[in-house]
């Protein structure tokens, strides 16, 4: 196994060092250890790591989950997460499976287990990537459609948009978008380009497409309705674009 990158996202000083001690003993190198969600942004930007271990339930009176703080991770740098909670609320475990985690543990966890979860992570997380590559070099998917399977030229889709257990694929040049029976968070491993954000936790657009920005909204080309930008995303969706400034 090779020596891998990890963050760790853990408010419990005690426990944050239990895990370093765990990872490091099995030759892997702790990027940092983050106590919320500003702090691992940070860490992921200044040092991208391989993996992330992140704890569901952060520092008491934060505004950001170890689940948002995940799938923000995700936007920025893609890589396997592995949670870590003392509390197994079916809940909790609905709203962390959407982000996909590569493993889900229960505290106090076992040494043993850790190591071996972790290499799984990333041993399947690449092999997805592998077997996934292909359609997203040559800029063609296959979506399931109507009992068969349609390609689809990905420079084409507008956004995609999460609605229940179905996602909405707008394209360019169709007035109504495809329904694929998947959650968002699946379906967004095949656009993996630079130019797919994710704006939300229910929406992932081309920032190919985008035609105009306001401060709350923002519109796509060919697409009448606009689409609202969430105060939190504002930020670092302006860092994407090239903005011209004025004095």
């Amino acid at each position: 196994m090779k020596s891998l990158k990890i963050l760790l996202v853990e408010d419990e000083t005690i426990t944050a060092m239990d895990l370093r001690e765990t990872l490091e003993e099995a030759g892997h190198k702790v990027t940092a250890i983050a106590r919320n969600f500003e702090q691992a942004i940070r860490a992921a930007k200044s040092n991208p790591p391989d993996l992330a271990l992140i704890d569901i339930h952060l520092e008491e009176g934060s505004t950001e989950n170890g689940i948002t703080t995940a799938r923000e991770l995700i936007a920025e740098h893609r890589m396997p997460i592995i949670y870590l909670t003392a509390n197994s609320d079916v809940e909790t475990f609905q709203l962390a499976k959407e982000t996909l985690p590569a493993a889900y543990l229960l505290k106090p966890f076992r040494h043993d287990e850790l190591k071996l979860q972790v290499e799984l992570a990333y041993y399947y997380f690449h092999y997805n990537q592998k077997n996934t590559s292909g359609a997203s070099m040559s800029g063609t998917l296959y979506l399931p459609v109507d009992k068969g399977h349609e390609k689809i030229d990905m420079n084409d889709v507008l956004y995609l948009q999460a609605d229940g257990s179905y996602v909405k694929v707008f394209m360019i040049q169709k007035e109504l978008p495809h329904h694929i029976s998947t959650n968002l968070s699946h379906l967004a491993q095949y656009f993996s380009a630079p130019n797919f954000y994710r704006l939300s936790r229910s929406l992932l657009i081309n920032l190919n497409h985008l035609e105009r920005l306001e401060r709350n909204h923002l519109f796509l080309i060919n697409h009448k309705t606009p689409i609202q930008i969430p105060s939190t995303s504002r930020k670092e969706l302006m860092k994407k674009l090239t903005i011209v400034r004025t004095k």
